[in-house]
Order: structure tokens, then C-alpha cells, then sequence
């Protein structure tokens, strides 16, 4: 990664934008991770950006962007976003007293949509995904003369979110190695031009979903290259190109670029959620992600941290993930069998799964595509468990009880 890049910025550049904003941009905190190290070894923290207002690090670079505009000569700000940078430019638009216009696919989250009006701005539908909307969003820009604020292609976003950087560089005196979550490169830019003007030699590590890791081919031949068409649970970091701005700081600053699986990123939403109590997006897991799937390694030495980009998770996504976490380690069954047709036939069968100590969370009967008797039903159950093992005995009960008994997850 030697392709040159012709920024070079100061630390006090980069202070003074920070500054700036200081009165709104949250000082996000560092915790100590104590269940990921014993996981991984060496010593691990986690920075919470999904803390930050509007729920990601993007406010960060929203402020910086809208401080240099000229507000005599601006008749508003528009961009193109499905969801973090939508919030974010919405939110620092109504604290600088400027209109803000924002393009979202047709299919957004009635969530999202919300978030974004609730701040203030003015919320448009166009097309089926976000590079629709950036299209719309930059033709409404030249035709309306407006600002068009794109979401990590731009200098000025980079300088803000360098502010995530500077307050690792006071946070962790002995920072051996950041971990960062990567879509279009603004953020690992940004903070790697913090670390790097501060002097710092800490790791720098990207990370990207396997459904869209666009830097991987971009890296090889040394300029923006299209992923393709891909699908990831991390839809914050499913950015298809790397930005023509942020590539060259990829090149030039960050030491690695992995990749990480849906499956990754899935048992970490949990682990965050159980262990640290924090609740964090697809794409504000992925670096801790990487280092359950070893795709990257805890430092030796120093102080590895994994930033957590967002906290911006549908409630049904949340729930979905946590549901197939529950199911994999054993603390939820579903299983099937057949009952007497009768009035008491399965409140006998209940009888049988709270005797195991098993708590019956769904029950559906089932009369149709499987072989029964005249007087027969077909019942699943989904059961909550307190282990593998309690499972197995589970089972064992309902079958000793005279219910031939399926386990189908």
C-alpha cells in the first residue's frame, strides 16, 4: 500500500476542526473489554462511536463539511443515504441553520425515515437503493444550487472524522493497534491521518463485510474498482467503491485489510449486546468481528482497540440476530410432533415441556404436508432452554412421555 497521497495534514488542522465542534460532538469513551481479551488474548478496548449523537461517527464529518460552506451563498444542503449519513447531516444542517434535503430508497426503514425528519429535514423517496438516491441527490444540487455533501468522498468529511483519532491518541497512551470498520474510507482516513500526524506507529487495520469488500481488488490495482453486486448484514459498510479521495489514504496509511462473513458479525452484535451491554449495527461490529474470527490479532504489547462505527440497528434486525444466536448455542429448540386431536391433547404435551423445565415461547399447529392420522394434529413448539445439554434432555422427556418428537432446529 506505497500510492502516495498529496494530504498531508497538520495536527493542528485537524485540532482546530475538531474544536470547533467541540460543543456538539461527543468526546465518544474507551472500555476496557475484558470477555474479548480472555477470547483473544492480549489486551483489548472498545470505542464507542455508536454512542455518539445520531447514533455513528458520521456527525463528525457532517460538522467539519458544513463549516466551510459559505452560508451567504448556500441555499442548502442535500445528499443521498439510506440511513447513518442521512441522520447525520440532518442533525449538524439544524444546528447550523441551514435546509437539508435528503434522497432515500423507496424501501428504507420507516425508523430511519423518521430519525431523519424528526431533525428537521426534508425527506425524499427515489429509486430502490443509494446510489439511486446519490444520483438524485447530486441532479437536485446542480439544479437547485445546492451543497452536495457526500458521505466519505470529500476532504472535508475526512478532516472531521480524523476527530475519532485524535481522541484515541489521548484515551490510549500506549495504543499499539486500532481496528477499524470500512466502507468508503472516510473514517479509517480520517483517523489514520490523526494518528499518523500525532506521530503514532499504532497498527492501522480495516475491515470490510465479505458481501461488499470493495478495497480488496481496488488495493491490487491501485485505483477505485466496483465490488459488484453483494448483500452483507453490515448494509453501513456495503459501499461498493472506494472513493477516489479516501483510496490513496488507504494506500498510504493503513497497514491491512480484512475481511469478515455475516456470521462474524452476527455473534458479535450478541457478544457487544450480552457481554458489554452496548447495542451496535452490522458494520459497528465488524471489527470486533474480526478479531472472533481472526481475521486480525490483539497486539502483543499495547493496547489493541476496536472501534464500534454505529449504533443505527433495525429492532426486527436486532431481534433476528439475537434469535439465531439463541438458537446456535443450544438456548432455543423448535422441534415437532403429533398430538391427540382432542380438547386437553396439547395442553398435555405443554404439561410434558414444562416438566423438563423447558419455557414454550411459540406453539403452531400443523394439518398439512405431513402424514397423520384421522385423529391426529401436527404441532411445533419453539422452546426456550438453558443449554445444549438441557435440550437434549428436553427431548428425552417429551418422547419418554409418548410424543414421537422431532428436533428441527
Amino acid at each position: 500500500m506505497s500510492t502516495p497521497s498529496p494530504w498531508s495534514p497538520s495536527l493542528a488542522d485537524l485540532e482546530e476542526i475538531r474544536s470547533v465542534s467541540a460543543e456538539t460532538i461527543r468526546t465518544t469513551p474507551v472500555f476496557s473489554f475484558g470477555e474479548l481479551s480472555r477470547r483473544c488474548g492480549g489486551t483489548i478496548a472498545i470505542k464507542a462511536e455508536n454512542l455518539q449523537r445520531t447514533g455513528s461517527f458520521k456527525l463528525r464529518g457532517a460538522f467539519a463539511k458544513l463549516r466551510g460552506i459559505d452560508r451567504s451563498d448556500c441555499n442548502g444542503v442535500v445528499a443521498g443515504s439510506a440511513g447513518n449519513h442521512a441522520q447525520a447531516l440532518a442533525y449538524a444542517a439544524r444546528a447550523s441553520g441551514i435546509a437539508c434535503t435528503v434522497f432515500m430508497p423507496k424501501d428504507a426503514p420507516v425508523s430511519k425515515v423518521a430519525a431523519v425528519e424528526a431533525f428537521g429535514a426534508s425527506v425524499r423517496h427515489e429509486g430502490d437503493s443509494v446510489d439511486q438516491c446519490v444520483a438524485a441527490a447530486r441532479q437536485l444540487a446542480e439544479q437547485d444550487r445546492l451543497t452536495f455533501v457526500h458521505p466519505f468522498d470529500d476532504l472535508e468529511v475526512v478532516r472531521g472524522q480524523a476527530g475519532v483519532g485524535l481522541e484515541l491518541r489521548e484515551q490510549i497512551p500506549d495504543l499499539a493497534q486500532v481496528i477499524v470498520p470500512v466502507g468508503g474510507g472516510g473514517l479509517i482516513g480520517g483517523l489514520a491521518a490523526a494518528l499518523r500526524a500525532g506521530g503514532s506507529k499504532a497498527r492501522i487495520v480495516g475491515v470490510q463485510a465479505a458481501g461488499c469488500a470493495s478495497f480488496q481488488q481496488s488495493l491490487r490495482v491501485g485505483h477505485p474498482v466496483d465490488a459488484g453486486e453483494g448483500t452483507t448484514i453490515a448494509d453501513g459498510i456495503a459501499v461498493k467503491r472506494p472513493g477516489e479521495v479516501t483510496l490513496p489514504l488507504v494506500q498510504r496509511w493503513v497497514d491491512e485489510m480484512v475481511v469478515v462473513d455475516d456470521d462474524a458479525i452476527a455473534e458479535a452484535m450478541v457478544l457487544l449486546a450480552e457481554r458489554a451491554k452496548l447495542v451496535t449495527e452490522g458494520a459497528g461490529a465488524a471489527a470486533v468481528a474480526a478479531l472472533i474470527a481472526g481475521a486480525a490479532a490483539p497486539d502483543a504489547s499495547g493496547t489493541t482497540v476496536a472501534l464500534l462505527s454505529g449504533g443505527n440497528v433495525d429492532a426486527h434486525v436486532l431481534a433476528t440476530v439475537i434469535n439465531r444466536h439463541e438458537t446456535s448455542v443450544g438456548r432455543r429448540a423448535r422441534l415437532f410432533t403429533r398430538v391427540a386431536d382432542r380438547p386437553g391433547g396439547l395442553a398435555e404435551l405443554l404439561k410434558a415441556v414444562a416438566d423438563a423445565g423447558g419455557n414454550v415461547i411459540d406453539v403452531m399447529h400443523v394439518r398439512d404436508g405431513v402424514a397423520l392420522d384421522v385423529d391426529e394434529t401436527g404441532v411445533e413448539v419453539v422452546v426456550e432452554t438453558r443449554s445444549q445439554k438441557h435440550g437434549e434432555r428436553l427431548m428425552d422427556h417429551v418422547r419418554e412421555a409418548g410424543y414421537p418428537a422431532t428436533k428441527l432446529l
